[in-house]
């Protein structure tokens, strides 16, 4: 999750897609994304970084996310800009901040750095999570 849902949380979300086909936990693992204040749209740089590396990011639409669905996550990975509040409730949620700088204005070469850092860091809490089970 990221205020916008427009970057980071995006390429994240397919990343975890496709780590969950790959490894085939798509009965195991549900996975949502969200921003506290959704932008109307992915940004084009994010869009376009994505599809060099096989991804259509472009129908996507940044959407909000409630605290209900946030409290009903077993992990939830920020991307460093996040106003996240779990409230005053007692939860067992794994929050990660990945404190990731925003793609959105930066040129293509910052944009791929940001991807490529944020498909490892997909891939490792997978493989977290499968080392757990």
């Amino acid at each position: 999750m990221c205020v916008q849902n427009a970057g980071r949380s995006q390429m994240s979300t397919a990343f975890a897609e496709r780590e969950r086909e790959r490894r085939g936990l798509d009965d195991r693992v549900e996975i949502l994304t969200g921003g506290t204040h959704p932008a109307e749209r992915v940004h084009d740089e994010v869009v376009d970084v994505m599809a060099e590396v096989g991804f259509d990011l472009s129908d996507r639409t940044p959407r909000a996310i409630t605290t209900e669905e946030l409290r009903s996550c077993d992990y939830v990975a920020t991307m460093g800009c996040s106003t996240l509040d779990l409230g005053d409730a007692e939860t067992d949620v794994d929050v990660r901040d990945w404190a990731l700088d925003d793609p959105d204005g930066q040129d293509p070469e910052r944009v791929r750095e940001i991807r490529d850092e944020i498909e490892e860091r997909v891939r490792a809490l997978f493989d977290e999570v499968d080392a757990s089970e």
